[in-house]
């Protein structure tokens, strides 16, 4: 799902300028907003792939969220950004669309066709990260690595319905994904695979017992 679905260049442009929307670049493994924190902002990402990450008091990295241009939607009223525990990262060269909540919200741009049609799309990315936060909780509550990592192919497999899993990010962050330590994952990893549940090359990953 896209932000902009629907909408042809030219109301594109008539939407940027009516909710005064600026477009940031961002380099690999620069912080995005940092400003984020203290502004009542919602963003977008263009292009490329943002982490929002938790920092422990460890200093630790975990990952709390990917967004990409599918499914990307960030903000202080949205997401546990408001925090100085939290921080986004561009995990590649990213583009990011920044417009303030406000003039979202305001009553008064319904009347503009093309706001109507990117609000409904804004509603739909919404409930969208609403699914993937409960389908996350569901791997989070496993108690096995095993069976957090099965949970995980499972939600997976029904998204592609194939028994091929193309993960969006390396393997050490699917360990920080699904909470768990790095090195304690990959054995588990070696396990299934040895066990002949699943085949792993590159990130793509077979299920076997599909």
């Amino acid at each position: 799902m896209n932000l902009f679905e629907g909408l042809t260049d030219s109301q594109v442009r008539k939407l940027f300028i009516l909710l005064g929307v600026h477009v940031y670049p961002y380099k690999q493994n620069e912080e995005v907003l940092p400003t984020i924190k203290s502004e009542n902002i919602v963003g977008i990402v263009l292009s490329g792939f943002v982490q929002i990450q938790n920092i422990d008091y460890n200093g630790n990295e975990i990952i709390v969220e990917n967004l990409t241009p599918e499914n990307s939607l960030f903000g202080t009223n949205l997401s546990a950004t408001n925090s100085e525990d939290f921080q986004l990262i561009a995990k590649e060269d990213s583009r990011v669309v920044v417009i303030d909540y406000d003039r979202i919200i305001d009553i008064n741009n319904l009347k503009y066709s093309y706001f109507q049609i990117f609000f409904r799309n804004l509603f739909e990315i919404y409930n969208l990260k609403t699914r993937e936060k409960n389908e996350r909780i569901k791997v989070l509550e496993k108690k096995q690595i095993r069976d957090k990592l099965l949970e995980y192919f499972e939600i997976e497999n029904k998204k592609s319905d194939t028994k091929y899993i193309h993960l969006p990010f390396p393997f050490k962050d699917l360990a920080d994904y699904i909470g768990v330590n790095r090195a304690s994952m990959f054995r588990e990893l070696k396990h299934l695979k040895e066990d002949k549940l699943i085949e792993v090359k590159g990130r793509r990953i077979t299920l076997l017992y599909k």
